[in-house]
């Protein structure tokens, strides 16, 4: 019995020293393993083998890092510079998530012809920017990003204060894609010489974004900080109206659905309208050369009844309800030349194909020679003109 006490307490007691040891060895630190150097050099040194200026055998680095992001602009460092670069342009060696390929691509040839004293205009930027920005760009003021060193660059050719470049290269402009580079260039020209906050440069790029998507003609030349301003709250309201119309759209679709009992179909921002065609006559010149078509379109989208209010200062806009429930119809009269079409008049046809109402540009009466062609159209599409 005694014995057999004995034994247990000892068992017990192996069993204790046992989960001890056990214990000891989960949270007892692995040994980590060594920084892989030769990875390093060969992700650093793929695709650009002939840029290499370095034996990549021979590194001997005593960086004690084993983070890979690190180990890799070692290794770029080694292999293709001569010379210390600004930190924007070593930054693609550490990361590139977010970026396509050739964009990888032009980032790494950009820091490699640095880094190896070549000339970078030559090895591409002269597309974007002049000699003196290329300097501007390896030469930046301040911490930035790559693509915020090329606007800072950019702005620092066109205004004088320091400041205001830094400001732009803070701004959303920064966004933009390299594609629209143009117009992005004449915008920041604009705010060097018309300096704003970066919060009011960010609010006027969505609005500049929308005009130039709009219109790739669109330019700044004549314009102030107020009128871009004045322009940009109305652009907010046409939004909010805009979405005003969809929502009520949206709720007679739905009422109709359910009355239908059936399924909701494709997303579609457009009410049905009247089954009328859409119209266009071109009047014989005998000027050469000079051609001007009249067309005359049904508006079945929220965004073109807020265009419509807004270029002819008249509120087509509201009769939106009265479009969606299919209770009338609005057309718009346009004359198309070189450059874009003007707008002459605006129609609003009722359930039996009749204009109840014609107006121009705040709300004047059509002229006669408008009446004239609103007669053709009439007679074409069975219109009746009261």
């Amino acid at each position: 019995m005694a014995h057999s006490l004995i034994q247990r307490r000892q068992e017990a007691e192996r069993a204790r020293v046992e989960a001890y040891e056990l214990s000891l060895r989960h949270v007892s630190q692995r040994t980590r393993p060594p920084p892989d150097f030769e990875n390093a050099i060969k992700e650093a040194r793929r695709g650009f083998e002939a840029d290499v200026v370095r034996d990549a055998s021979a590194w001997k680095p005593r960086l004690k890092t084993r983070d890979v992001a690190r180990l890799r602009l070692g290794a770029a460092r080694y292999l293709f510079a001569r010379y210390p670069v600004a930190e924007h342009l070593e930054q693609i060696w550490i990361d590139g998530a977010g970026l396509g390929i050739h964009e990888i691509v032009l980032r790494k040839r950009w820091y490699i012809v640095a880094a190896s004293g070549g000339s970078l205009y030559a090895a591409g930027a002269a597309e974007w920017l002049s000699r003196k920005e290329v300097h501007a760009f390896l030469n930046p003021l301040g911490k930035v990003g790559f693509e915020a060193a090329i606007w800072q660059a950019i702005a620092r050719t066109y205004a004088s204060d320091p400041g205001v470049a830094m400001q732009i290269a803070r701004s959303r402009i920064t966004q933009t894609p390299r594609a629209e580079h143009g117009f992005w260039r004449e915008v920041v020209r604009f705010f060097c010489a018309h300096p704003t906050t970066v919060e009011e440069m960010d609010d006027l790029r969505d609005y500049l974004a929308a005009c130039y998507r709009r219109d790739p003609e669109f330019s700044l030349k004549g314009r102030s900080l107020a009128s871009l301003g004045r322009l940009m709250r109305e652009w907010h309201h046409d939004l909010e109206e805009i979405a005003r119309i969809e929502a009520a759209r949206r709720r007679a679709e739905a009422a109709q659905n359910r009355a239908h009992r059936s399924a909701t179909g494709p997303v579609d921002d457009s009410w049905p309208g009247a089954a009328i065609a859409d119209w266009s006559w071109s009047p014989s010149s005998k000027v050469r050369g000079r051609r001007e078509d009249y067309v005359v379109v049904q508006l079945r989208t929220a965004a073109d009844l807020v265009a419509e209010t807004r270029s002819m200062r008249h509120c087509v806009a509201t009769y939106a309800s009265k479009c969606i429930a299919g209770h009338a119809s609005i057309w718009s009269l346009r004359r198309r030349a070189a450059g874009a079409p003007d707008r002459l008049l605006t129609i609003e046809l009722d359930r039996r194909a009749r204009a109840v109402q014609v107006r121009g540009f705040a709300n004047r009466v059509p002229h006669p020679e408008e009446c004239k062609i609103l007669e053709r159209w009439a007679q074409a599409r069975g219109i009746e003109l009261l």
